[in-house]
């Protein structure tokens, strides 16, 4: 008798079959994890993460000052880091911090200095002027490394963009200009008079118009 027994063929293919169908799921469910881990997750908008609203007010995000009004006399070529201060739903002071890329960037420049394609009519006086501090290019705070007096350069890639005409892209990897954030003096501290001229950081021109409408619904 021999000492090893024929395998029915059969057998052997059905073997095959659930062995490639196993692998076949095994490698759909990896590639389900990894697509469900790299999606965006969904933004559930709340005050504290609506971007900068008409009205509100502007306080320093730098955290020796955070919370402080900013004031006129604060400002110069040197770039300053402000929150936008709106109300909660009981009217209370409420920082819109919840999300990072509401940050802003704030110049204060001499007379005739802000030249367009900057909108000077969102100016104060077309001295001060203000944008969003996310860089267009992977999202890094403009502001997190030292800057000089009237410079943007972004520390992460070296995105470079002039704040005298509409932070136009002067150098590196950004695909396009800082949104301006169009600004009114009240007294000595800096008021929010419209919204973002352009879509900020990272939301596409479509998803910006529709952030806009979801906020103002949500005001109304």
């Amino acid at each position: 008798m021999t000492r090893y027994r024929k395998q029915d063929p059969e057998i052997t293919r059905r073997r095959l079959i659930n062995a490639a169908m196993g692998t076949t799921v095994t490698v759909g469910i990896v590639s389900l994890v990894g697509v469900l881990g790299t999606a965006k997750p969904a933004f559930r908008m709340t005050r504290d993460k609506m971007p900068p609203v008409p009205g509100d007010i502007l306080v320093h995000a730098d955290p020796a000052r955070e919370g402080q009004l900013v004031k006129v006399s604060d400002l110069s070529e040197k770039l300053v880091r402000a929150w936008p201060q709106g109300k909660d739903k009981e009217g209370n002071n409420l920082i819109r911090k919840g999300d990072p890329n509401n940050v802003l960037a704030i110049y204060r420049f001499a007379p005739g200095k802000i030249r367009t394609p900057t909108n000077l009519e969102a100016t104060i006086n077309t001295q001060i002027v203000a944008y969003s501090d996310i860089c267009t290019h992977a999202g890094c705070s403009v502001a997190d490394d030292d800057q000089q007096a009237g410079q943007m350069k972004c520390p992460c890639h070296s995105g470079q963009y002039d704040p005298t005409r509409g932070c136009i892209v002067t150098g590196g990897p950004p695909p396009r200009p800082l949104a301006q954030l169009p600004i009114k003096q009240q007294g000595d501290h800096l008021v929010v008079s419209e919204f973002f001229l352009e879509n900020p950081y990272p939301l596409t021109e479509q998803e910006w118009k529709a952030r806009v409408a979801a906020v103002k619904a949500q005001l109304a």
